[in-house]
């Protein structure tokens, strides 16, 4: 007897075929999805790791301004102790000069004058003082032309001493410009 299949084959076969094709679509949007994520986390990773280096390079910013302030303090604390060490050496380079100057006013003084002031403004130095006589204050005037220490001495004022213990002498006032020997010697060089 021949067998007969009543059953409707087609549409099982549809069925099937509908089936696999959603089951085929589900997986592929489950992988998607799957995908999609794993990008997702991926992009996330990133972005916090750049955000990391971001951050390190901020802070190493920060400390690289602090130690640029710090080079910043320390060089004008360099620049002041330069300052002052010049200073200082200037100072004990003059310290000889002073005394030689202080020495040269008592080899210049003649007998019967007395200086009773001694002031200095830069390399002016201002005299007072009194003498017996005029010559004597002109004799000194000599001797501090003559001087390798001393230049332009400039009489100011003569007088007549007020104080009753100094009657008879003059009172005088005198400018005189410092002068170093090695000065003047470079001077009377550049002039030859």
């Amino acid at each position: 007897m021949a067998k007969i299949n009543l059953r409707p084959w087609r549409e099982e076969l549809r069925a099937e075929r509908q089936r696999q094709f959603v089951t085929s679509l589900a997986g592929v949007a489950i992988i998607a999805l799957g995908l999609g994520f794993l990008w997702h986390q991926q992009v996330l990773r990133q972005i916090d790791y750049q955000e990391q280096r971001n951050n390190f390079i901020r802070s190493e910013m920060a400390q690289l301004e602090k130690q640029i302030k710090e080079i910043q303090n320390l060089k004008e604390k360099r620049k002041a102790l330069i300052e002052r060490m010049r200073v200082i050496q200037d100072l004990q380079g003059k310290r000889p000069v002073i005394v030689r100057i202080f020495d040269e006013l008592v080899r210049t003084l003649p007998d019967g004058v007395y200086y009773t002031s001694l002031s200095r403004e830069g390399d002016v130095l201002k005299i007072s003082g009194l003498g017996e006589s005029n010559s004597r204050i002109s004799n000194l005037m000599r001797n501090l032309d003559k001087s390798d220490w001393f230049a332009e001495p400039n009489l100011t004022s003569v007088k007549a001493a007020e104080d009753g213990d100094r009657e008879g002498m003059s009172a005088f006032d005198l400018t005189v410009r410092l002068e170093t020997p090695e000065t003047s010697d470079a001077k009377s060089k550049a002039r030859s």
